[in-house]
């Protein structure tokens, strides 16, 4: 590949911006160390935002109980003070090692170069990508009548939604779209809804009080009006009747795809589809790249976002000894050392 000038440099490259990527930019700041992020998503979260940011989340420690939208608010207060860049909406699509193990160069889809001297892969399940409503000709609607995530609330105000699925993220945006929409139709193939209990309970409130409505059955067609919007759906019944849906808009939550093909690209060992690691450092069978979160394998692993916290300040450690040609990092605690209260911006008095 033709060498570029590269557009940004950082000491990591961290690939991924859920909740153990946002993690891993605050354990590296601890060191003094600089940190681009990258994510095929436009905004930072991974599937805590974009599939579930409702969902209450029991195991973090000291939270009792947080959504997933303000742990990941939380993170990015916490990662502020280091001044990451972030590049999000471009998936990395290329690494290449450079000379003398002078760091990598890593390339997005839009072909831009960035230089970093280590990586870390915070990747999860891989770039996500809706599973799209398979209806002809509705995609001329994407970004106008049809939606795949919900960037700001205020866009669907005073609207007439139909929100498409029956998982927790379905749930959990009719929930919290309801109190601004004009009118909310939850539309499941099923009877049978795969959200949490408590959120079924909460929409079904709602649906006995007439403040939203539930439809079991499938879109199988549209229509639009004279100016060439959306207008309604059709949709195909349990009892067999296709019936006509007045809607403004249509949020679509049938799941995400993963993306795992730029991992196999990258020559990195895995074990079936995780990257393997070593449990000292995190770092993968190529030197210089380390891999935590969802993404890796190791024996007794478990896909939990405090083990992906506990691999990212390991990673961390082993990135700074590695910066200092080996030399031990003193431990060193926020509550007491001056150099981490200066890094966080803590005034202590």
């Amino acid at each position: 590949m033709a060498q570029q000038n590269p557009t940004a440099s950082a000491d990591v490259g961290v690939i991924g911006a859920g909740p153990c990527g946002l993690f891993q930019v605050f354990e590296l700041g601890l060191q003094g160390l600089s940190a681009l992020v990258f994510d095929a998503q436009n905004r930072s979260g991974g599937q805590c935002r974009q599939l579930y940011p409702g969902k209450p989340i029991y195991d973090i420690p000291g939270i009792p109980e947080i959504s997933a939208e303000q742990l990941i608010a939380n993170l990015e207060q916490q990662i502020s003070p280091f001044e990451p860049q972030l590049v999000l909406g471009h998936e990395v699509v290329n690494i290449e090692r450079q000379p003398e193990n002078s760091g990598f160069h890593l390339t997005t889809a839009d072909g831009r170069c960035y230089a970093v001297r280590f990586i870390v892969i915070a990747s999860g399940a891989g770039a996500m990508t809706p599973v799209p409503l398979r209806v002809a000709g509705m995609e001329r609607f994407l970004g106008r009548s049809l939606f795949y995530h919900v960037e700001d609330p205020e866009q669907h105000r005073d609207r007439v939604i139909a929100v498409l699925g029956g998982g927790d993220a379905a749930l959990d945006w009719a929930l919290a779209l309801q109190p601004v929409a004009a009118e909310i139709i939850l539309i499941h193939r099923s009877g049978r809804l795969r959200a949490a209990a408590d959120s079924q309970r909460r929409y079904t409130a709602l649906c006995e009080n007439s403040s939203a409505q539930q439809m079991q059955g499938q879109v199988s067609g549209y229509e639009q009006n004279a100016a060439g919007e959306l207008s309604a759906l059709k949709v195909q019944c349990a009892d067999g009747v296709v019936r006509r849906v007045a809607v403004d808009q249509v949020l679509v939550f049938f799941g995400m795809s993963p993306d795992i093909l730029s991992l196999r690209d990258w020559q990195l060992d895995m074990e079936r589809f995780q990257v393997k690691v070593g449990t000292d450092t995190f770092e993968t069978s190529s030197e210089g790249i380390f891999a935590i979160g969802d993404c890796n394998h190791y024996p007794g692993k478990r896909k939990l976002i405090l083990s992906g916290f506990h691999e990212a300040a390991l990673a961390a450690f082993a990135i700074s000894e590695r910066m200092q040609d080996g030399k031990p990092v003193p431990m060193e605690y926020t509550t007491t050392s001056p150099t981490l209260q200066k890094r966080l911006g803590v005034t202590v008095s």
